[in-house]
């Protein structure tokens, strides 16, 4: 299967996702403003605390199960996207195909959250390594570098999580601890080409973000600037706040600024819910690909674990107990 027949097949999951999401904003709205009003109705001037209230108890339910059914979504998509890649086809119920995979892979959602959360530790302890010594070479300008490139590899740690992922789906004969350690090696054993993968992941980062996010703010601004009395008054407000304050930028007392400042703002939220939904899994795809193929060609053996131990107390730590 090519990439985009792949990307096609696997889009689903990534729009159920998005669904997920927005319900979960609404029923968090919901209980903050379900606890405000019952906190305003039973205590005096107890809105406020109602509110806090209602969103502290929509934030344990979104946690404990709407997050899990959106997590569900998204280790599923992978699971496909690699049996696309590795197997060449995909089911005609590829959502309920992706499920099953994913429980029958991790057997609970608890066993999906710990493999995930342990492929995350040991990336962000390699990239915290990378600015540790940019410290220690150029001092607060070697720090510096070395924060930009750790900031860059914040990027590159989501798609090798989910890479990750994907290799522990395609190893299913193997320990779900064993494949994750497996697919933190390959990084390492071919980083060559995953360089290359990252001109494509922040090349049309870059071009979706010009274009989406440079469309939204044209829109926003056309709409936004209609209204150019809330901006004189609001410029107003901003400034007298800034005169006992100097943290507080001079341009955002400019009020032909502030409709450009919203829209783009309004722009960057709505490029980034389109970019995870649509770019970013036909971008995933061809890294994917390209690291399960390199796997498959040379999987990783004990012998190569060794030379992680010694980057990621996280990843020897699991590696001592296979």
């Amino acid at each position: 299967m090519s990439n985009k027949e792949i990307y096609r097949k696997t889009l689903g999951f990534s729009i159920r996702r998005l669904l997920w999401d927005v319900l979960t904003l609404l029923l968090l709205a919901g209980f903050a403003t379900a606890g405000f009003f019952l906190g305003d109705k039973f205590m005096e001037d107890g809105g406020p605390i109602g509110l806090i209230i209602g969103a502290i108890v929509g934030i344990i339910i979104v946690a404990l199960v709407l997050r899990f059914i959106s997590y569900t979504y998204k280790a599923g998509q992978i699971a496909m996207m690699t049996r696309g890649i590795t197997e060449g086809e995909l089911p005609d119920n590829v959502i309920a195909e992706g499920k099953r995979t994913v429980k029958e892979r991790f057997g609970t959602v608890a066993a999906y959250f710990a493999v995930t959360g342990v492929i995350k530790g040991i990336f962000n302890q390699i990239g915290r390594g990378i600015t540790k010594v940019g410290q220690a070479i150029g001092g607060d300008a070697g720090g510096t570098v070395g924060s930009a490139v750790s900031s860059v590899m914040q990027t590159i740690i989501n798609y090798l999580c989910d890479c990750c992922l994907g290799w522990v789906f395609y190893r299913r004969e193997q320990k779900a601890a064993k494949a994750t350690c497996e697919g933190a090696v390959l990084f390492f054993k071919h980083g060559k080409t995953f360089a290359k993968n990252m001109g494509r992941v922040f090349g049309m980062g870059l071009v979706s973000f010009l274009l989406i996010g440079g469309v939204f703010t044209g829109l926003f601004y056309l709409l936004f600037s209609n209204h150019p009395e809330f901006y004189n008054k609001l410029a107003q407000e901003i400034a007298e706040a800034a005169a006992e304050s100097e943290k507080i930028p001079a341009f955002l007392t400019d009020p032909n600024m502030l409709p450009i400042v919203f829209a783009a703002i309004g722009g960057i939220i709505m490029w980034s819910v389109i970019h995870s939904v649509f770019v970013k899994p036909f971008v995933l795809t061809g890294v994917l690909r390209n690291f399960i193929e390199s796997g498959m060609n040379d999987i990783p053996t004990e012998a190569s674990f060794s030379m992680l131990d010694s980057k990621s107390p996280k990843f020897k730590k699991l590696h001592s107990e296979l």
